[in-house]
């Protein structure tokens, strides 16, 4: 896949490299020559100096043969001007780093396909780790009404040794919460089915709406009562 980058600071330069070592071809575009230099001279990335608002610039790029371009400036409306005019180059899609949350019905109208708002996720995952101590990683999804997020099952808790089916059938499973994957020893994640057992001490990946997470979370970190376990709705 053919990626165009406009802005390499810290962040766009971090994707820009690991994009490339997953065997995409990247280039960058940056105003700062010693980033640019950098970019080429200790990564190997394909590196243009100068204002990525420059049509002439981008078009130097190859802009047109771009399948993603990503605007990561400093200013939403130089991130605007480079979206548009990748879209009139014949770029395939456009994504965009939002600063200021005032331009995301800006970038809508602008028809770019993916706005990313770094303010949104740290917020969102701060929060939900503030909020909710046994959540390990969490992230905002979508507009922020979602949230998906890894949660440790404790040996003791009433799911452990149950089924994904038994669980999600219990009577008081919450409505939004879904199964996204569990965790194996290994550390990769595998796709949860219904006979899937979730033991006692494995890290789940559930995704629930956000006003339902504490519901969702003392759900799974309840604890086994007494000759019972979940009660399955009937």
């Amino acid at each position: 896949m053919r990626v165009l980058i406009a802005g390499a600071g810290r962040a766009g330069l971090s994707v820009a490299v690991h994009l490339a070592k997953m065997g995409h071809d990247v280039t960058i575009v940056d105003r700062d020559e010693s980033i640019a230099n950098s970019a080429f001279e200790r990564h190997g990335l394909v590196s243009l100096v100068g204002d990525a608002t420059d049509a002439g610039l981008l078009q130097e790029a190859e802009v047109a043969r771009a399948d993603v371009v990503v605007a990561m400036l400093r200013r939403d409306a130089d991130n605007l001007a480079v979206a548009l005019l990748a879209q009139a180059a014949g770029a395939k899609r456009v994504m965009v780093r939002m600063r200021d949350p005032a331009y995301r019905s800006v970038y809508v109208r602008a028809g770019v396909d993916r706005i990313l708002s770094e303010i949104d996720v740290f917020i969102g995952a701060m929060a939900t780790a503030i909020e909710h101590s046994g959540v390990r990683h969490a992230m905002v999804l979508g507009t922020g009404e979602s949230v998906a997020f890894e949660l440790d099952i404790p040996v003791d808790s009433v799911v452990a040794g149950r089924t994904v089916s038994t669980i999600a059938g219990s009577a008081s499973f919450p409505s939004s919460c879904v199964f996204a994957g569990v965790y194996r020893p290994d550390g990769r994640v595998e796709a949860p089915r219904g006979s899937s057992v979730v033991a006692g001490g494995a890290t789940v990946l559930l995704v629930a709406a956000r006003d339902e997470l504490a519901e969702v979370i003392a759900f799974f970190l309840q604890r086994e009562p007494a000759g019972g376990g979940v009660q399955e709705r009937r």
